[in-house]
């Protein structure tokens, strides 16, 4: 099941030419300089706002998602760009290259719970020692994760995570970042939404 129509062309419309986090900004620093050969995968690519900003910083980027809108999208900005390379899949079907950065922002809470283990083995698995991981995990008290949550207008089954669920799958890495986000605002198409979030930045030893 997909986004409905509607819900995915406001959305794309609204984040386009979204700035990004500061968080990607700081990720993207610590990306080791790789002289234009550096590699990041893009999960959720959306309507491309964060492969734009990947590509200013000389990545070349494998970016993916299950809205054929997104990728349709993707590949009408990016068409003149050979170093984007993007994929319709799931988290679970997508072929992982190598890469120097790993970018899941807002993505993973849309991967089915009985995937996580498979999906993150691969994410882990596709990180070069010393590349950097970016992402978020939604926490259990996000509206996303009660019945405020319109799963028909949006999607059925989302991913949500504990604290003590979570660090152990950093076992591996050096965490940089540990942000908990857990603050009342306002969604991308202004609705109102409390926000749950784990943001993490590590690195791969």
């Amino acid at each position: 099941m997909t986004l409905a129509s509607d819900e995915i062309q406001d959305y794309y419309d609204v984040t386009a030419s979204r700035e990004p986090r500061e968080q990607l900004v700081k990720a993207v620093s610590l990306v080791p300089q790789l002289n234009g050969d550096g590699v990041a995968i893009d999960c959720g690519c959306g309507a491309g706002s964060t492969i734009a900003y990947l590509r200013d910083n000389d990545l070349t980027v494998h970016s993916f998602d299950l809205e054929a809108e997104s990728i349709e999208r993707c590949q009408r900005r990016f068409a003149d760009d050979a170093r984007v390379h993007l994929t319709q899949a799931t988290f679970r079907d997508f072929d992982y290259p190598a890469a120097n950065l790993v970018v899941a922002d807002a993505s993973l809470f849309f991967c089915p719970r009985s995937d996580f283990p498979v999906v993150w083995e691969k994410i882990a698995s596709a990180l070069q020692p010393g590349g950097v991981f970016f992402g978020g995990f939604l926490g259990p008290n996000d509206t996303m994760a009660t019945d405020q949550y319109d799963k028909e207008a949006f999607w059925p089954d989302v991913c949500t995570v504990t604290e003590p669920e979570l660090r152990p799958i950093f076992n591996g890495f050096e965490i940089v970042d540990w942000i908990e986000h857990e603050i009342d605002g306002k969604t991308a198409q202004g609705e109102d939404h409390h926000w749950h979030i784990f943001a993490v930045i590590a690195i791969k030893r």
